[in-house]
C-alpha cells in the first residue's frame, strides 16, 4: 500500500525525517524515497528496497541531506519523491494513491499536452499524473481538489514547497493522515507508530479531503474535511503496525477484540492457540484470552535476512520467503489440536504449505479462525495487492469451483446465513486441508474496530460501495 511521514522543523529535520519514513518499511514495498528542502533547494534521493531494508539503502544519503522542512515515502512500486518544476514553482510530492482511471487520465493530460516519463510495462508514473493534475490549479489547494476530484480510487499527498509542506487527505479517508507536534517540529505521517520515539504526540488526523499547510509556525487548515468517510477497514485487521492509530483506535487493540469476538462464537475443543506471525499474533491473543486456552509459538519467525513475502512478485519466491521464515517447533505441534488465527485468507497458497507442515510435524488437528470474513471482491480502492485476476482470491477460486463462470450475485456468498456461503468455505476448508474454518462476522469486525459501518469501506468483504 505505501506509506509517507513528513516534517517541518525550526532546526534541522533530516534524522526526524529517515526514522520517521523507516517505520513505514513494514508496508511491505518497493521504492523508498527522501526529498529535504534546503537553503539550496529540494535534494532528493530515491532506492530500490526489494533486496535491503530502507535505512541500509539511505544511510549514506544523510550527509548530502540538510534542511528544516522534508517528505519521505515507501512506496508501492513507483520512484517517489518526484521534483516538479511548474506555475507553482519547484515543489516535491509523495503520494499513497490507487489510480483506478489512470489510463483515461493519461489519455487527458496527453490531449492537453502533457507528457510523462513511462515506468517499466508502458506505465505511466501515478504521482506524476497527481503532480499534473494539481498544476492545473490556480494553487497548490486548489489544484489538490482538482486532482482528487479527477481520480477514481484513492489519493492523500504530501507537497514539499517553499511555503511548508502540504498535507491533504483523500477525499473519502481511504488513507489516514496524522499530524504530529512537539516543541520546535510538526510532522505528518500515515501510521502513528512514526511518532512516540521521535518524541511528537498525535495532534489530530486530518478528515477525509481536508487539506492542511504545515509550516514552522503551526498547521493551517485550508480546506476542512468533507463528511463522507470510507477508511479501510483492512488497516485495523492486516496492514497496519500494531502501536499505530487510525481515526483515534489503535491497530492492536482492535486486533485483540477480534480475537475475543471470534472466541466468543466458537465452541471447538483444542489444547492451544496460536497466531500466524506477524499480523496474527494479536488476533490470537484476543482468542485465547477469551477462550481460556493457552497461547503458544508452533512457529517463530526467523526475520533478520527474510523481507514480508507478499513483497515479491513472483509467487514461487512469495512462497520461498514465507516457507523460509517460519520454523516450526515440534514438541508444541506434535499431538496437538491447533487453533490458529490469521488476519485473513487472502490466495492461501502459502497457507496451505504452513498447514501442511503442521500435519507433518504431527499435529492431530488444524482448526483456522480469520479476523476478517472472505475477502469475495477484489479491492479497487487502495494497492491491496498486485493481483491480475480476482480467481486469485481464495474465496473466488473457491466460489468458481462452485458454480464456475456463472456464480449468480456474489452479495449471497458474503452473507454467512446462505447456503452459498457455507459451501464456499467448505471448498475453501478442502482445499487448506484444515479440520475447522470458521471467519469473522463483518458485524463483529465492525464491533471489534468501533465506528459506524457507514465510515469504514467493507468492499472487499461484502461488495458494499459508499
Amino acid at each position: 500500500m505505501g506509506g509517507f511521514f513528513g516534517v517541518v522543523s525550526d532546526a534541522d529535520c533530516v534524522a526526524d525525517l529517515y526514522y520517521g519514513t523507516d517505520y513505514h518499511s513494514h508496508l511491505g514495498t518497493m521504492r523508498g524515497g527522501l526529498a529535504v528542502r534546503g537553503s539550496n533547494g529540494i535534494t532528493r534521493f530515491i532506492h530500490d528496497i526489494t533486496s535491503a531494508q530502507f535505512r541500509s539503502k539511505f544511510e549514506a544519503d544523510l550527509p548530502m541531506l540538510s534542511g528544516n522542512m522534508g517528505i519521505g515515502v515507501i512506496s508501492d512500486y513507483e520512484d517517489q519523491p518526484l521534483i516538479i518544476h511548474s506555475h507553482h514553482g519547484t515543489y516535491a510530492i509523495v503520494t499513497v494513491s490507487k489510480l483506478a482511471n489512470l489510463d483515461d487520465l493519461v489519455v487527458m493530460a496527453l490531449k492537453r499536452g502533457a507528457h510523462f516519463s513511462e515506468m517499466s510495462g508502458h506505465e505511466a508514473n501515478p504521482t506524476q499524473v497527481v503532480a499534473n493534475l494539481i498544476d492545473q490549479g490556480y494553487s497548490f489547494e486548489d489544484g489538490i481538489q482538482i486532482a482528487q476530484e479527477a481520480i477514481t480510487g484513492s489519493c492523500s499527498v504530501l507537497l514539499l514547497t517553499d511555503k511548508g509542506i502540504y498535507a491533504a487527505r483523500d477525499r473519502l479517508g481511504r488513507t489516514p493522515i496524522a499530524i504530529g507536534e512537539r516543541p520546535g517540529a510538526y510532522a505528518a505521517t500515515l501510521e502513528t507508530c512514526a511518532l512516540p520515539n521521535l518524541g511528537y504526540q498525535v495532534a489530530s488526523y486530518l478528515g477525509p479531503g481536508e487539506i492542511v499547510r504545515i509550516t514552522e509556525d503551526g498547521v493551517e487548515q485550508l480546506r476542512p474535511p468533507g463528511s463522507r468517510c470510507q477508511i479501510c477497514g483492512f488497516l485495523w485487521v492486516y496492514f497496519g503496525y500494531p502501536a499505530s492509530s487510525y481515526e483515534s483506535v489503535n491497530v492492536e487493540v482492535v486486533r485483540n477484540r477480534c480475537g475475543e469476538l471470534l472466541a466468543a462464537h466458537d465452541d471447538v475443543e483444542v489444547d492451544l492457540v496460536a497466531g500466524i506471525p506477524d499480523s496474527g499474533t494479536g488476533h490470537a491473543i484476543g482468542y485465547a484470552n477469551a477462550a481460556g486456552i493457552p497461547y503458544r509459538r508452533p512457529f517463530v519467525k526467523y526475520t533478520p535476512t527474510w523481507p514480508r513475502s507478499f513483497m515479491p512478485q513472483d509467487q514461487r519466491v512469495r512462497d520461498l520467503v514465507a516457507r523460509m521464515k517460519l520454523i516450526p517447533i515440534r514438541e508444541i505441534i506434535e499431538g496437538k489440536r491447533l487453533l490458529f488465527c490469521e488476519d485473513s485468507i487472502v490466495r492461501g497458497t502459502q497457507l496451505k504449505d504452513i498447514i501442511q507442515r503442521l500435519y507433518d510435524y504431527g499435529a492431530s488437528e488444524v482448526h483456522m479462525r480469520p479476523a476478517c470474513p472472505p475477502l469475495v471482491f477484489a479491492c479497487k480502492f487502495l494497492n491491496f495487492s498486485r493481483s491480475r485476476s480476482e480467481l486469485d482470491l481464495a474465496a473466488r477460486s473457491a466460489i468458481h469451483e462452485i458454480a464456475g463462470d456463472a456464480p449468480g450475485d456474489l452479495v449471497e456468498y458474503s452473507t454467512p446465513e446462505s447456503e452459498r456461503y457455507c459451501a464456499m468455505v467448505e471448498a475453501v476448508r478442502a482445499r487448506l486441508g484444515l479440520t475447522s474454518l470458521q471467519y469473522q462476522k463483518l458485524d463483529d469486525l465492525i464491533a471489534a474496530i468501533g465506528l459506524p459501518k457507514e465510515r469504514v469501506c467493507t468492499y472487499c468483504w461484502d461488495g458494499a460501495e459508499l
